[in-house]
């Protein structure tokens, strides 16, 4: 395994900004941590009693970024943030190299990572929520804890959309962190006449300074998906949403699980960012599946 920290230096100041922003949320929680696969997954517990909904991040991000989210769905349910190793934060920083590639009848490493969660937490009859690379995950994952899902501008179906001016941007953002080329970059993962949050620029530029960055996820094997057609599952993605456009993502979904991609207006890629409220009735829509 490889640790996605450039030095030890850089992993004390990634986990120092994401405790100052948790140690700061008003909102009532619990954090622990637990060892799964020799690596650490950090976890968050919103609410009493066993999580009903578990929400788990895209790539770079991590319950110190998506506080907003996290509150919506505590709010109305006891809900469970999985940090993943691998990925920035205060989960530990080592991976495998290509860690939602399936080894011969076993699950990806991720995904495991996920089954191995909800078994230990004792976590049944979940609403898992995935956003981009979560959602990759939340679909890998073969755990009979999990009732339904919703996949949030989800990785794991297409391929994502690049373009020249994507690339130029993320090269700039990589080789030259600043919180002008970050905020460029990040211009594009949000709605026209949309600003990304000051944090999440913030964020953002640390990552660029202090961490090997992962890729998006690639599509999952077709056996992978099509398991889960007709099943309790939920899909959707913004409006403007550039890397994953709504006519590309809407015949791939309904082909691979049999569902209609929900279009949410006025939001990009940073959906789960620009109007966290709109998670609940996708929850909703997926416990009501679930109960059928």
């Amino acid at each position: 395994m490889r640790s996605l920290y450039k030095s030890d230096p850089g992993r004390r100041i990634i986990e120092r900004w994401c405790r100052t922003r948790i140690d700061e949320w008003p909102v009532r929680h619990r954090r622990g941590l637990i060892t799964v696969d020799r690596s650490q997954a950090h976890l968050t517990f919103i609410g009493e009693g066993t999580p009903k909904v578990v929400f788990v991040p895209g790539t770079n991000f991590n319950i110190a970024t998506c506080l907003g989210v996290a509150e919506v769905l505590g709010d109305r349910w006891s809900t469970l943030v999985v940090d993943m190793p691998g990925q920035p934060g205060l989960s530990s920083g080592e991976r495998p190299r290509r860690p939602l590639a399936a080894r011969p009848y076993k699950q990806p490493w991720y995904a495991a990572v996920l089954a191995q969660v909800l078994k230990y937490t004792g976590v049944k009859d979940a609403v898992v929520v995935g956003n981009s690379l979560g959602a990759a995950i939340a679909l890998a994952c073969e755990s009979d804890r999990i009732a339904a899902r919703v996949l949030y501008s989800p990785g794991g179906i297409v391929p994502l959309k690049t373009d020249a001016l994507l690339m130029r941007r993320s090269a700039a953002w990589l080789m030259r962190p600043s919180p002008e080329r970050t905020r460029s970059l990040l211009d594009l993962f949000v709605a026209p006449g949309h600003a990304p949050e000051a944090a999440t620029v913030a964020w953002m530029e640390l990552v660029a300074r202090y961490c090997r960055t992962t890729l998006a996820p690639a599509p999952l094997a077709p056996q992978q998906l099509h398991r889960w057609k007709g099943a309790p599952v939920v899909a959707a993605v913004g409006e403007h949403d550039r890397f994953l456009p709504p006519d590309r993502l809407g015949p791939a979904v309904e082909a691979a699980l049999g569902r209609e991609l929900h279009v949410l207006h006025g939001v990009g890629h940073l959906a789960v960012e620009e109007r966290p409220d709109d998670v609940v009735p996708l929850v909703e829509e997926a416990i009501a599946l679930a109960a059928r």
